[in-house]
C-alpha cells in the first residue's frame, strides 16, 4: 500500500509509532482522530500528517519530538530522516535522505520500501458534504 501526498507531509512508520507513541499506535488513532480521513491517512505501514506551509511543519514536528521521536540524525556530516520523515508532495522531493520511503512520482504518493507498493491510500473525499454551498456575499 501507498500513501497519498499533498503540500508537505510528515510521514511515520506505524512499526515506529507502536513502539514510542506513548499509548502506542491505538492512541496515536485515538489522538489524531479529529483529522483522519481529512489531514491525516495511513496505510498498513505508513501514518501521514501534512500541513500546507512550513510553520506548520516546524510546529508539527516539534509535537513529535516531544513525544520522544528523533526526527532525524547526522551520519558522515549529513543529516537524514530518522523515526519521521518531510516529504514536499507539491514537489515530490525530500530535505534530507530517508532510507526507509519509497516515492511513486506517477501517482503522487509514498510507500515503505521493501514493500509492494499496491492502492494508493488520500483523503477521504466523502467527508465532503455534497449538500455544501458557497457563502454569498452581500
Amino acid at each position: 500500500m501507498a500513501v497519498m501526498t499533498e503540500f508537505i507531509d510528515l510521514i511515520v512508520p506505524v512499526a515506529i509509532i507502536e513502539e514510542k507513541y506513548p499509548g502506542g499506535w491505538e492512541q496515536c488513532l485515538r489522538d489524531h482522530k479529529p483529522a483522519l480521513g481529512g489531514r491525516v491517512w495511513f496505510d498498513n505501514y505508513l501514518f501521514r500528517d501534512g500541513a500546507m506551509n512550513p510553520a506548520a511543519m516546524e510546529a508539527l514536528l516539534d509535537e513529535w519530538w516531544k513525544l520522544g521521536f528523533e526526527c532525524y540524525a547526522e551520519k558522515d556530516g549529513k543529516q537524514y530522516w530518522k523515526d519521521v520523515c518531510v516529504y514536499e508532495g507539491r514537489l515530490g522531493t525530500m530535505n534530507r535522505y530517508c532510507d526507509w520511503l519509497a516515492e511513486d512520482s506517477a501517482t503522487r504518493s509514498v510507500y515503505m520500501k521493501g514493500t509492494e507498493m499496491g492502492e494508493v491510500i488520500g483523503r477521504d473525499w466523502d467527508l465532503i458534504d455534497d449538500d455544501w454551498e458557497p457563502p454569498t456575499f452581500l
